[in-house]
């Protein structure tokens, strides 16, 4: 096991984190043309849980993503607002998929602070595993 997966294996059992993979199906990527394995995933701690899809690299395969690949992906710092959104990630203010991003992105921030910030030492431990 190397460092990056025994980051996340010990927050997980620190924290009494656990991931469930429910499925798997092949899609093409957003306006790609190549397609890759999106996991249906479950991230649970003290009786909450948030339910996710997770595209696999293609790269990986159909390789199912470990406890690391999850945590190390996912958002870990406030996207704040839009503009600073768009700046910070090169992204046009003009484009609607970037605005459709943004969202996401904030959700799953938020979905990770009702998960991991009601202990600030596990926020700060979540936001180490990179």
């Amino acid at each position: 096991m190397n460092e990056y997966t025994q980051q996340a294996e010990n927050f997980a059992s620190k924290w009494g984190v656990t991931l469930k993979i429910k499925g798997s199906e092949y899609k093409p990527m957003f306006g790609e043309k190549s397609s890759c394995y999106v996991f249906k995933c479950v991230l649970k701690r003290n009786h909450k849980q948030y339910t996710f899809d997770f595209w696999q690299s293609i790269y990986n395969g159909s390789k199912e993503p470990e406890l690391y690949d999850i945590l190390a992906a996912m958002t870990k710092y406030d996207p704040t607002s839009f503009e600073d959104f768009c700046g910070d990630y090169g992204y046009d203010q003009d484009s609607r998929q970037a605005y459709k991003t943004y969202l996401a992105v904030e959700r799953e921030y938020a979905a990770m602070e009702r998960l991991f910030y009601d202990d600030e030492q596990c926020w700060v431990d979540f936001q180490e595993i990179n």
